[in-house]
């Protein structure tokens, strides 16, 4: 992995997402190093190349602090573009220096993760007034987490990090996408109990959205594999109707266990 130190001159930037009034990227490639992960074809970067580097923008918090004191208050994404608790997070702990400038000010804080590094800085997340934890997970199957995304926290982390949020005053969520195409309906009614004893709120569901590169990309990495890759051949780069139905038995579920269920995008 190759690290490249670099300086910005911005730290947030106006966010279309919905929910979200800013996007707050402390570092710019991720060591997760998802298969099928959609930044490489937004920013133009070598998919090839994803996944081999990170750029750490040393001087975020510093450039933040400054922006903060003449910015309207707003929902500030971390992070909607790299992960921003991946394993670099250790070393530099952007983020977290981040998150002590957002405090300054009580900036309501929506933060994404695919990884349990977020739990060292429950201390200053349970501070803010208004802070979300939304989780990351495409699978329930750790076998094919791995196989896609083989740097990230594991399904169990991943669960553990809802678990541990479960009793403070954060809202909780998960974004349940891109979703795995070996995903069943059986597998769905334990994943939503879970959900509902964390104080799940609301989940996102969201297409596993074939761009650019990735399909080549998801089968290098699964060509060992012969039933996953029947079932990508089967339910995601042909046209079937494996997400509505999911879809569908996700609403239903919701509906049951009392969570807001949101299409993605």
């Amino acid at each position: 992995m190759k690290v490249n130190e670099i300086k910005c001159k911005t730290a947030l930037s106006k966010s279309k997402l919905p929910g979200l009034d800013y996007s707050l990227n402390p570092y710019r490639g991720c060591e997760h190093n998802c298969a099928y992960c959609y930044v490489p074809n937004v920013l133009r970067i070598n998919r090839e190349k994803w996944g081999t580097f990170v750029d750490v923008k040393t001087n975020i918090p510093n450039v933040l602090s400054k922006e903060i004191r003449n910015k309207e208050k707003g929902v500030v994404g971390l992070s909607t573009v790299t992960d921003p608790y991946q394993s670099i997070e250790k070393k530099y702990k952007l983020t977290r220096f981040c998150l002590e400038q957002l405090l300054i000010y009580d900036f309501p804080v929506c933060i994404q993760t695919k990884s349990d590094l977020i739990l060292r800085d429950t201390d200053l997340i349970k501070k803010f007034s208004n802070a979300e934890i939304m989780v990351s997970i495409g699978t329930l199957n750790d076998y094919e987490r791995k196989m896609l995304e083989p740097n990230s926290s594991s399904i169990e982390k991943r669960l553990k990090i809802l678990e541990s949020f479960s009793k403070k005053n954060t809202k909780k969520s998960v974004f349940f996408g891109p979703i795995y195409p070996t995903l069943k309906k059986d597998d769905l009614k334990e994943f939503f109990n879970k959900l509902s004893k964390y104080n799940v709120s609301e989940v996102l569901v969201d297409n596993f959205n074939i761009r650019s590169g990735m399909k080549q990309n998801i089968l290098e990495k699964i060509n060992s594999n012969e039933k996953f890759k029947s079932h990508f051949s089967k339910n995601i780069f042909r046209k079937t109707n494996f997400y509505e139905n999911i879809r569908q038995n996700i609403f239903e579920i919701g509906k049951s266990k009392n969570i807001k269920i949101t299409d993605a995008f």
